[in-house]
């Protein structure tokens, strides 16, 4: 290692451990020794070698100067070609043991990152929904990619480093002691050359480099944002393209004026530093020159110096920082640690069994709920906020009680916010309740396995999700065994074969991020066949059908009845047709259950469903276009009260009711 590589290597080190650091616990380490202790064979290998390598790096310095000394004293060819036989031979031992080194390094740090990345992974799995509410998803990413690497960093870089260097240096300070305490104690006194610009060069460059990774993070998180489907066309339909461009080009520019800047900040220390490790080679040649002219000192002994100076500095350098640099490696596990500290709320039970065989009915018993607070579920740091918000808690379900027994359909009807997707989310477990009991087939869904409760539950929401991936994939998601002509008979029965047939590739037809490259109502349609190819016992539906166009509700109700054919259901229902098919219709309004009955029977309480009802019948009556339609409906409704109808039952199906 030469004078130059030597400094840019004591800027890096030196660099790297500014980036931030702080102190950590003890359980710290205890926890960091778990994860290592399956790996401890492997580290004990690599560190064992590093330090054999270290002394081969020394033994070559001496035997230069044998050479030098050999050729001096004209000693015989055999002892020189000796030397130099041993020299090369200490040579391919080094690269030898440096291949297996970068193996035992390169898989102890690969292995640390698959069991980091397979634990928080697995770990993130089991929060609850709430914690996906409230965390940035680039901020949880970034724990498994860059907070991993820099644990793995610790091990494989950081810790090998420290022994290699420690090895080093000691074995160094004896040879050039044994050689020449004069030469050895000057060039300790340049040592503090070497350190301190370093120190102060690298804090600056970290500084520098921390602005440049907050620039490129706000680069990042506004293409993110502005380059996914709905981003883009929200800044095509409202935002400003010249201002969205002049954003982002400021920001860029920084990082290129950074860019520069800490090129020349680098170049400058390392072009100062070479300069000063030239000027102390000089004092080693002039010094050892000197002593060696009074008969104090061979010719060798000059030259192995000199090639021992660079395995000086260079672990002197990096030492006086080691702790800095151990500790901002460390920190990572710290970080990671955070998140595997945070304690799922839903945890299965030890004896937890399956949902027993059979038809399932579904019961809620005096159930509250309340959500929680950000405290129990995230971490400030997830959610890029200075402090948690300490909101939550507060119930929002008052005493929810009803039954719905096998095979039968619950309607839940109310105001937005009323509390019926907070209903609907404690069956599977997407939350529990804080009071009372929610049971399938008559057991708390507590005591399920949660493999037992996904296969008898399935579940369809507004924004259906599907993950940019082919058709097949979505929705083999449900059941990864179907076979061929099952996921095409889902399709059928959702009303979809047709267009899938239609596609040039079919089933591999890749569906875009979230579904994008569908219409709403083929999204919505392709995640009822993905229902139906799962087979579940009991059918959620929450507002499937909301914000769809007429014809594509149309196709949506056909799908939903094959679905909900034989199987008990819970629906928040948002049109008329769901409603009024239901066995027993809930009005929530406020956490509360305030009126339950079918449909005939709460218009004829005259409560809050019937003005529901009155409500959304004279919004249709006042989106209907033109005069004739208009007395058409009025027709209808003289037509409907002569012949003894309710108000309204002759709509047509994609009457919609506020819920």
């Amino acid at each position: 290692m030469d004078m130059e590589v030597t400094a840019w290597h004591s800027l890096h080190s030196t660099m790297t451990a500014q980036q931030g650091s702080r102190r950590f616990s003890r359980g710290t380490l205890r926890r960091i020794g778990g994860f290592a202790r399956p790996h401890r064979r492997r580290l004990l290998w690599f560190l064992l070698l590093s330090t054999v390598t270290a002394m081969l790096a020394v033994a070559t310095p001496l035997l230069a100067g044998r050479v030098v000394d050999a050729i001096w004293h004209r000693d015989s060819a055999g002892v020189v070609l000796g030397l130099s036989g041993l020299i090369a031979l200490i040579a391919v031992a080094e690269a030898g043991l440096g291949l297996v080194t970068r193996w035992l390094s390169a898989s102890l740090g690969e292995g640390l990152i698959l069991d980091l990345r397979t634990t928080v992974y697995d770990h993130v799995q089991r929060m609850p929904v709430a914690f996906f509410t409230r965390t940035r998803t680039g901020a949880l990413v970034s724990r498994l990619n860059n907070d991993v690497i820099g644990a793995q960093r610790a091990f494989s870089d950081t810790l090998s480093g420290v022994v290699s260097n420690i090895a080093t240096l000691l074995l160094t300070l004896v040879v050039m002691l044994s050689l020449s305490w004069q030469i050895t104690l000057i060039a300790l006194v340049l040592l503090p050359v070497f350190v301190l610009p370093a120190r102060r060069v690298g804090r600056r460059l970290a500084a520098l480099r921390r602005e440049g990774a907050d620039h490129n993070a706000a680069m990042g998180t506004q293409m993110t944002e502005r380059f996914s489907a709905p981003g883009a066309t929200l800044v095509k339909l409202m935002g400003r393209p010249a201002r969205e461009s002049a954003e982002f080009a400021a920001r860029a520019r920084r990082v290129r004026d950074i860019g520069v800047r800490s090129a020349m900040v680098q170049t400058y220390f390392v072009t100062a530093l070479t300069l000063v490790s030239a000027l102390a080679l000089a004092v080693v040649y002039g010094l050892g020159g000197y002593l060696a002219l009074r008969g104090h000192l061979q010719p060798g002994a000059i030259v192995s110096l000199a090639l021992l100076l660079t395995r000086l500095y260079a672990p002197l350098t990096a030492l006086s920082g080691a702790h800095i640099e151990v500790m901002s490696a460390l920190v990572s596990f710290e970080r990671v640690f955070e998140v595997l500290d945070l304690k799922p709320l839903i945890a299965e039970k030890p004896d937890a069994r399956a949902v027993p065989e059979g038809p399932v009915s579904v019961e809620f018993d005096a159930v509250r709920f309340g959500y929680p607070s950000a405290d129990k579920v995230s971490l400030a740091s997830l959610e890029e906020v200075a402090t948690l918000d300490t909101r939550g808690g507060e119930q929002v379900l008052h005493d929810i009680s009803f039954r719905a027994e096998p095979g039968q359909m619950v309607a839940l009807v109310g105001s937005s916010g009323a509390g019926k997707s907070t209903i609907a989310q404690l069956l599977p477990r997407l939350y529990d309740a804080e009071g009372g009991a929610v049971r399938l087939a008559g057991v708390d869904v507590r005591d399920l396995t949660a493999a037992s409760l996904r296969e008898a539950l399935g579940m369809v929401t507004q924004d259906g999700h599907l993950f940019h991936d082919t058709i097949r994939e979505n929705l083999l998601l449900a059941r990864p065994e179907a076979a061929e002509d099952e996921l095409w008979d889902a399709l059928r029965r959702a009303r979809l074969e047709a267009l899938i047939r239609s596609l040039p590739d079919g089933l591999d037809t890749v569906v875009g991020e979230r579904g994008y490259r569908l219409s709403g109502g083929e999204r919505q349609r392709l995640t009822i066949a993905r229902l139906l190819l799962a087979h579940p016992r009991v059918v959620i539906l929450d507002e499937a059908t909301a914000h769809l166009d007429n014809t594509s509700e149309a196709a949506v109700q056909e799908a939903l009845t094959e679905a909900l054919e034989g199987r008990t259901a819970l629906v928040i229902a948002h049109r008329l047709s769901t409603v009024r098919a239901a066995d027993l219709i809930l009005v929530v309004e406020g956490g509360r259950i305030v009126e339950r009955g079918t449909h005939a029977t709460l218009l004829a309480a005259d409560g809050r469903y019937a003005e529901l009802y009155r409500t959304q019948f004279a919004s249709e009556t006042d989106r209907t276009d033109g005069a004739e339609s208009a007395a058409a409906g009025a027709r209808d409704a003289v037509t409907a009260a002569d012949s003894g109808q309710e108000p309204g039952e002759g709509l047509a199906e994609d009457t919609v009711l506020v819920g």
